[in-house]
């Protein structure tokens, strides 16, 4: 993977930014054009814009960095975009109205939250065909990982609960109430903590594996912003177990805060209703997509600031980055 030196000059400040860059390609699918934004990690050009399935909300790539998988929610299945062609190439099964999912640490099998029928489906990406289907809560959203794949966590947003799911069985063996409509699951690194937050219920609940139980609660409150906008919605963890950034929503900031001790360093103002974010490999930029304002904030994780918005299609909600 090449590493490439950028100079930037932030004419605000009048200043020059110069960070170590790697080369990536970021993929952006967009809810309302029914189409995936193809960005340039070092321009911030869009290169292009190819037209999807209808709908398209949650993005995956696969394990080879060679295919996206898009949840094409309208759909109800998943498209297979090619990564060297750009075209839709086939599909995938699931259940109606797929929103998100996640796929295990060997690349063979995806679990999607289908919204309408309270299941989580598990596909076999090789084979192209469904192996189990979990019953879960009502309105199945949000789904993570453990670091091992051994367990899956499920939030549903009319049941407030994070619902644990055992990959070698698929049988729910925990179901943890959070606060209203919880949205995503995020685990640690380590795997010892699952972090869930709750849309809602304008809060993040740091639930240890182990145990089930909620061991921190995280609140948010900001100067000259109504609680009520404050949504915490996507969550992405750093892999040095130090900091924890979370999308706010219509509150148009991502709180940054700090893994060990909960407390919230800093809001970072990025576009309107911020809402599904990512890393690139070396975790130096944060991604984030901006529903509303219909773009793309790049921000500098090492100095805590928004370094670029990039405009993309109409309604941006997903987000993945390919080196």
């Amino acid at each position: 993977m090449r590493t490439i030196v950028r100079m930037v000059l932030t004419t605000a400040v009048g200043v020059i930014w110069s960070v170590g860059a790697q080369a990536v390609t970021v993929y952006v699918s967009n809810e309302k054009d029914n189409s995936i934004s193809v960005i340039d990690g070092e321009t911030y050009e869009v290169l292009r814009t190819v037209p999807v399935g209808q709908r398209p909300r949650g993005i995956i790539l696969t394990k080879d960095h060679t295919r996206l998988l898009i949840c094409a929610s309208d759909d109800d299945h998943i498209e297979v975009l090619d990564l060297e062609t750009l075209e839709v190439i086939g599909t995938l099964p699931s259940g109606p109205d797929p929103e998100l999912f996640v796929m295990h640490p060997d690349g063979k099998l995806l679990y999607v939250a289908n919204e309408d029928d309270n299941m989580v489906t598990v596909v076999d990406i090789e084979a192209g065909k469904v192996v189990a289907e979990v019953p879960v809560g009502v309105e199945p959203e949000g789904l993570g990982l453990s670091p091992d794949g051994r367990v899956l966590v499920n939030t549903s947003e009319t049941t407030n609960m994070a619902h644990f799911i055992d990959t070698g069985t698929y049988e729910i063996f925990d179901n943890v109430l959070v606060d209203n409509r919880p949205r995503v699951a995020q685990f640690t690194k380590d795997g010892k903590y699952v972090w869930v937050s709750s849309e809602i219920g304008g809060t993040v609940s740091v639930i240890d594996t182990l145990t089930r139980e909620v061991v921190q609660k995280i609140s948010f409150e900001i100067p000259g912003v109504q609680e009520e906008a404050i949504q915490p919605v996507g969550v992405r963890l750093t892999s040095d177990g130090k900091l924890a950034f979370v999308a706010l929503g219509p509150a148009n900031r991502v709180a940054v805060i700090d893994q060990k001790t909960y407390e919230v360093k800093k809001y970072l103002l990025v576009g309107q209703r911020v809402w599904q974010m990512t890393f690139t490999p070396d975790e130096k930029r944060l991604f984030t997509t901006n529903g509303v304002s219909n773009d793309v904030s790049v921000i500098d994780v090492e100095k805590l600031r928004v370094r670029k918005s990039i405009a993309v299609g109409r309604f941006p909600w997903g987000v993945v980055v390919a080196p």
